[in-house]
């Protein structure tokens, strides 16, 4: 070993010593020594000398390991702490070694003694490489928490306060559609503009949802499905082709359900909507069914339509974030994103077949969160 070591030996009998100092010696142990047997000395020395690696031998006339032993655990000390003494139990030795002791070598058998050393000093050595690994890698995810809470925040509060103006514009838009003449040009001029402001409006709208279900914790209440199916369908009556799509809706949800209802009313807004954008227009029957039934552990919530449907090749990348599968697409594609993220959140699945043609159907597993709400609130009452 290059480095010379500082070995501070708690030994009341000066022949053992010896007899670990030329154990080492033969060892090839490159070190100086210094021996203590009392605890005032032996404290004293754990300051002074600064140890590189503690011999200790077990029972001493004022003193013993174990005691020396949580000595060094009190002052954090990082040298090895190795128990050298005479015969001693299997049961002894391994209670040593659970109170922090690196290693255990006994008087009859001190040419292990050397290994020993240089084991226990190697296993410090990746101990305190792992904690400061383990160190940088906690400040580093601290600092990514950090940065993702603040970009979380930022696209939240810019989300938030674009929608406002919009509004206004769209107010000011509808005015003076009122209050201009009706001409087939400025009528196409107003179109475009509405429908530019709501393309705009509903990426907005999707990106504050995204936010949202990232940044918020599950609220837990019965879910009132008739309510959230009627707040959908009211969302979606201006977008084009709402009218002329038949709407049914079967909801079967006895004993009441628990979940997060913010979540799930956009869930069933975001499917409503894309299968209204989807619906095809050459079929002179377009219709959107939604289905919610009471499943044994939870809820089924089942959208199906009779859409253009979609490609097979596409069907895995619909969920993806910012996927868009054709010019009907609008926002920033994050709808159907949103709608697995949110699925996610609530511990649940998610499953889609389609039909080039013919119609998708998306279905929906979410378990019954009822427990999750008793949890809180004895909890809350406990506290």
């Amino acid at each position: 070993m290059d480095r010379r070591l500082k070995i501070l030996m708690l030994e009341d009998v000066e022949e053992d010593s010896g007899l670990i100092r030329w154990s080492l010696e033969k060892g090839g142990i490159n070190f100086e020594s210094k021996r203590v047997d009392k605890r005032e000395a032996f404290v004293n020395a754990l300051r002074d000398y600064q140890p590189d690696v503690v011999l200790s031998d077990h029972s001493l006339p004022q003193f013993n390991s174990m005691e020396a032993l949580r000595i060094c655990r009190m002052i954090d000390l990082r040298a090895p702490f190795i128990l050298v003494t005479g015969t001693v139990s299997e049961e002894f030795a391994v209670a040593c070694l659970k109170q922090g002791a690196d290693d255990y070598v006994l008087k009859s058998n001190l040419t292990r003694l050397p290994s020993a050393i240089q084991n226990a000093l190697l296993q410090r050595e990746l101990r305190a490489k792992q904690k400061a690994t383990e160190l940088e890698l906690r400040l580093q995810n601290d600092e990514l928490v950090k940065i993702n809470n603040e970009l979380d925040n930022f696209v939240y509060s810019v989300s938030h306060n674009l929608r406002a103006p919009l509004s206004t514009v769209m107010g000011l838009l509808n005015l003076a559609r009122q209050q201009t003449p009706d001409t087939e040009e400025w009528r196409q001029y107003c179109d475009m503009m509405t429908s530019s402001i709501q393309k705009l409006d509903d990426t907005l709208k999707e990106i504050l949802e995204y936010s949202r279900n990232a940044r918020n914790e599950i609220a837990v209440e019965r879910v009132d499905f008739e309510r959230l199916a009627k707040v959908a369908l009211d969302m979606q009556r201006y977008q084009k082709g709402f009218d002329q799509v038949e709407k049914t809706i079967n909801i079967d949800c006895d004993p009441p359900f628990y979940s997060d209802s913010y979540r799930i009313g956009v869930i069933i807004n975001n499917l409503i909507s894309n299968a209204i954008r989807f619906s095809d227009e050459e079929k002179p029957r377009n219709r959107i069914e939604l289905r919610v039934d009471r499943t044994q552990k939870g809820v089924r919530i089942t959208i199906e339509d009779n859409g253009v449907g979609i490609m097979t090749e596409m069907q895995k990348k619909v969920f993806d974030m910012f996927f868009r599968g054709s010019v009907k697409s609008e926002g920033a594609g994050l709808g159907l994103y949103i709608v697995r993220e949110m699925v996610s959140k609530l511990k649940g699945t998610i499953d889609l077949t389609s039909n080039p043609g013919q119609g998708t159907r998306v279905s929906i597993e979410l378990p019954d969160l009822a427990a999750d709400r008793q949890e809180v609130v004895r909890m809350r009452v406990g506290g």
